[in-house]
Order: C-alpha cells, then sequence, then structure tokens
C-alpha cells in the first residue's frame, strides 16, 4: 500500500430533510494512488461534488458523513479524516497542505471584496507564515508559474478584473500555495472556452509531473476525462456502478449508464444534422431510495425481477475493472 496516497471505503453521506433521507453519496469506495489521477464521471446531481466536498469534510448541515476516509501521510502513518472534528486543528491543517480543492466556479468561489493576493496568501499565514512580504514574493511567483501575465500587477486586482480563464488560473494557484498531495479539482474547466480549457488541463498536468501530487478530477466531460485521467470512477445517483483504468473504461465499457454516457459523444465524421445519442430520462432525486439498482428506471436492458430486486455488487470484468450490474454477475 505504499503507492496509496488515499482509500475511500463505503463513504455515505446523507441529509436528513423533511421529505426523508437524501442520500446524496451511497456506499462509495475508491483509491487514489500516489501521482496519480482520478477521474470522476456522472451527470448533474449524481454526488461527485458531495463526495469531494466530503473527503475535505465541509458538508453543510444536517449533511452527515459515515465511511473511512484513509490519508496515508508521508511519516508511513494513516489517518482516518471521517473522525476527525471538522473544525478541528488536525482537520484544518490537512485542508490546503495535504489536500487542496479548486472549486467549480471560481466567480462564485472567490471573495469579491479582496484582493487576488489577498485570498492566496490568506492559507500561508493560516499555516504558519508571518512575514508578509515573503507571502507575497510566493504568490506572485506561483501566479506567474500558471501563466498568469504581469503577476506582480494582477496579484493586487479583485476578481471581476480578471477574465475566467485568469480566475480559474488564480484558483489553482491558491491551492497550490502550500503544494498539496491531493489536489481535487471540482470541473475546473466548465464555463470556459475550449481554448482556455486546454491550457488549464496542460497547466494541471505540468504542475502533477513538477510535485508528484494526486488529483481527484471532477467532471461530466468524458473528453476530459481521456485527456487528464489513469482511473476512472463513473457515478450515478450517488453509486459507483463502474470503475477501472481510462483504457478500460473507454475501450471496454460495460455499464449500460457507461455506455449511454460514451454515445452521447459527438463524433466527426458524423452527417449534419443527425441528433445525438441521449440517455431517456433524468436522475432521480435520491430521497429514500429503494436498494436496487439506480440505474434500472432508465435502462434499455431492464430486467424485470433482478433489476429491481436489489442492488448487484460489484463484479470484477478483469484485474481492476468492476461493474455494479446484473448482466455480469
Amino acid at each position: 500500500m505504499s503507492d496509496v496516497l488515499l482509500e475511500v471505503k463505503n463513504l455515505r453521506t446523507h441529509f436528513q430533510l423533511e421529505e426523508g433521507t437524501l442520500k446524496a453519496v451511497d456506499d462509495v469506495s475508491f483509491t487514489i494512488p500516489r501521482n496519480r489521477t482520478l477521474g470522476v464521471v456522472g451527470e448533474s446531481g449524481c454526488g461527485k461534488s458531495v463526495t469531494a466536498q466530503s473527503i475535505l469534510q465541509i458538508i453543510p448541515k444536517p449533511g452527515t458523513v459515515s465511511g473511512e476516509i484513509l490519508l496515508h501521510r508521508d511519516n508511513g502513518g494513516v489517518i482516518d479524516i471521517g473522525q476527525l472534528d471538522p473544525d478541528g486543528e488536525t482537520m484544518r491543517e490537512i485542508r490546503g497542505r495535504e489536500i487542496a480543492m479548486v472549486f467549480q466556479e471560481p466567480m462564485t468561489a472567490f471573495s469579491p471584496v479582496h484582493t487576488i493576493g489577498n485570498q492566496i496568501t490568506e492559507a500561508l499565514f493560516v499555516h504558519g507564515e508571518r512575514s508578509k512580504a515573503m507571502a507575497r514574493q510566493r504568490a506572485v511567483e506561483l501566479l506567474d508559474e500558471v501563466g498568469i501575465p504581469a503577476p506582480d500587477r494582477r496579484i493586487d486586482e479583485y476578481p471581476f478584473q480578471l477574465s475566467g480563464g485568469m480566475r480559474q488560473r488564480s484558483m489553482i494557484a491558491m491551492a497550490m500555495i502550500l503544494k498539496p498531495r491531493l489536489l481535487i479539482a471540482d470541473e475546473p474547466t466548465t464555463a470556459l472556452d475550449v481554448t482556455i480549457q486546454a491550457q488549464i488541463l496542460r497547466l494541471m498536468k505540468k504542475l502533477q509531473r513538477e510535485s508528484g501530487m494526486s488529483i481527484m478530477f471532477i467532471t461530466h466531460d468524458l473528453g476530459v476525462i481521456a485527456n487528464m485521467a489513469d482511473e476512472v470512477a463513473v457515478m450515478y445517483m450517488g453509486k459507483v456502478v463502474e470503475y477501472g483504468s481510462v483504457r478500460q473504461i473507454f475501450k471496454n465499457p460495460q455499464h449500460p449508464y457507461t455506455k449511454g454516457l460514451l454515445r452521447s459523444i459527438p463524433k466527426f465524421g458524423e452527417s449534419v444534422g443527425d441528433r445525438l445519442a441521449t440517455i431517456d430520462g433524468t436522475v432521480p432525486v435520491p430521497i429514500d431510495p429503494p436498494d436496487i439498482c439506480p440505474f434500472s428506471s432508465r435502462c434499455a436492458h431492464f430486467i424485470p425481477g433482478r433489476c429491481d430486486a436489489r442492488m448487484p455488487p460489484p463484479t470484477e470484468i478483469e484485474p481492476g475493472h468492476t461493474v455494479n450490474c446484473v448482466l455480469y454477475e
């Protein structure tokens, strides 16, 4: 297990509402090795972002988190983040220094009334830096490293003065300021044009090569997953329905949901005017869901009496490639 950085076992994040129990994440397990990228893919509402927030223990009330979140530290020790006080000193030390997060929309993640420099250097001060000059110098160097032009001037600007691409680069700089071992990127290229998307992806791969960090990359864009990920977890309705290497998922998809996602990707060479393949229906709201296959109501391969009888356990198709589907039991 020396190459493992993070193990998530049977993670459940539930919200007790008046309507019932909202099971945003329900029995999710995966592993993130050191210096590797795990892609987490699925439609909006599948639990991807809540999974990331659960790892960092930033779930809002009335959410509760259970299961194991095992962080393997450089000294050889293992700490279960799920057992830590979200507001305690140990958890605050882990956030930023060992696990950092790039949030989905930098315009709302940044404070509009503080400069970019103040927000980037805040993490340094929280974790013990005392010299404002040293903190500013480090922030300017990092802004330059992520490709911000004239960083010594931009550091004193406010988020609204930056373009979308520069705000996202600044968000990455803020996450990287303490050189974390794991970077969680929650749809970091959403709402950016394709040129800026490519630049952000190249930047993240460059930072990974230079620092040796691991990345948990959350997105609904399978094209980005193909470019970034080493392993892929396909999530649906709070559960991982298929897990494997990026080659296994793209070359040999097994779950009907994974196949539907791949069919929906626009392809070069298709006739103009052809309609894109779609998956019928929408993701149900997971309030008190029955313990059956979550995709059964939308699946073209639905088998009455089997798919709606129980949740299928993971079946190993090939080494490292598992799928939760009765078709492969």
